[in-house]
């Protein structure tokens, strides 16, 4: 397709971020982009889009030759084989978070793009158009911050009562969603995580299944994630806690950042922690350092940023922010803390993921959630689902 002409996509399932996906594109604030048609399993979801072509199973769409890119918003399980399908039909795919509930299914999902394919792959992980992140990644890039020591994650303000696990037999279930927090609330901050720091070579967690709710999966982690560098950092992330946190604390030799809602600050160290460490003569002394002001004001494009890069990536125009082959980074950091969890030791990464797998399928056989309890779900899932 041409610069000028506009992205025909096909939106496969209607809960709460398909719906408002949609709703975006209906209103024009996505530029490039058309809703060429919708589809779900509740018929009073499509129904509600009158005068855009609705179908009732994905497959039809994806083979109606009425779009040339679809976006998946349905449950988890089903992500990986309706993203084959679509590539295999010849359209463009972006993939809500997370892009699979495990690392194998994201491999295959991958493993469908090939390397030099024209179609274009993407993920929906808005939170690297929010300003303050991808400041943070500038400086850690351009090594404003120098050697990076530590990092911290606190993220529990994810509070969750009992009504909402409460509101369908598939949340918080092995067999319905495939975890808990770190697969339905925390796959951006994951995806944050590997995006600046990259992926561990170790991680040692403790994940508490069903610590503040009656659910099967986890609703609390803490986990240590240790690099070949040395850099060491700790994750910590509930559905439990009441207000909740979320602060990110990134030290480096040459200064720390704290990113907390609405906040970007700063510490600039005059010299390197390092070298004053080794050169100074005095014994308690710190390095000097300043409080250095950043621009970063608001949230960014947030989803339809995603959605007018994706379009604009089709056209050619632009790079992706959020390759959907990327995305199987922040799924292996969720497995790997379960599995440490399973396992009660540290894992080394890359993990095995035939061996996640596994301990997934026999999670599942056990799952309170037997409707879909044999096997992860394929292309026929349940779409009316709500995120």
């Amino acid at each position: 397709m041409t610069a000028t002409e506009s992205v025909r996509i096909g939106i496969i399932g209607l809960g709460n971020m398909g719906t408002q996906h949609a709703r975006s594109i209906l209103s024009g604030a996505v530029p490039g982009m058309v809703l060429g048609a919708v589809a779900d399993m509740d018929p009073a979801r499509t129904n509600s889009f009158e005068g855009i072509p609705q179908f009732n199973e994905p497959e039809a769409l994806i083979r109606s030759g009425l779009v040339n890119a679809v976006l998946i918003a349905t449950p988890h399980f089903s992500h990986p084989d309706l993203g084959i399908l679509a590539l295999q039909h010849g359209l463009h795919v972006l993939v809500e978070k997370p892009v699979a509930v495990h690392k194998a299914d994201a491999e295959r999902l991958n493993a469908a793009h090939a390397p030099d394919s024209p179609l274009v792959f993407a993920a929906m992980f808005n939170q690297r158009t929010d300003p303050r992140y991808r400041e943070l990644k500038r400086m850690i890039d351009t090594g404003v911050l120098g050697k990076i020591q530590r990092v911290s994650w606190t993220i529990t303000e994810w509070y969750r009562t009992d009504h909402y696990y409460n509101s369908g037999d598939w949340r918080a279930t092995w067999a319905g969603e495939g975890g808990g927090v770190l697969l339905n609330q925390c796959p951006h901050q994951l995806d944050l995580w590997q995006w600046l720091f990259g992926l561990p070579q170790r991680v040692i967690a403790r994940c508490q299944l069903g610590r503040f709710h009656d659910i099967e999966v986890e609703d609390s982690v803490s986990a240590l994630l240790e690099y070949e560098s040395g850099l060491q950092g700790v994750f910590v992330t509930t559905t439990g806690e009441a207000p909740g946190v979320n602060r990110l604390e990134v030290a480096g030799d040459l200064g720390q950042v704290v990113i907390e809602p609405g906040k970007f600050r700063f510490l600039k160290n005059e010299v390197s922690s390092i070298e004053f460490c080794r050169t100074s003569p005095q014994s308690f002394e710190r390095p000097p350092f300043n409080e250095s002001p950043v621009n970063v004001e608001g949230k960014g494009p947030q989803h339809n940023g995603i959605l007018a890069n994706f379009a604009a990536a089709i056209a050619g125009t632009e790079p992706l922010i959020a390759p959907a082959a990327e995305g199987i980074r922040s799924v292996e950091l969720a497995n790997a803390m379960l599995l440490s969890s399973f396992l009660d030791r540290a894992v080394s990464l890359p993990i095995d993921g035939a061996e996640y797998a596994r301990h997934l399928e026999r999670l599942i056989a056990g799952s309170r959630h037997k409707k879909k309890a044999a096997a992860p779900a394929g292309p026929a899932a349940d779409m009316s689902k709500s995120f």
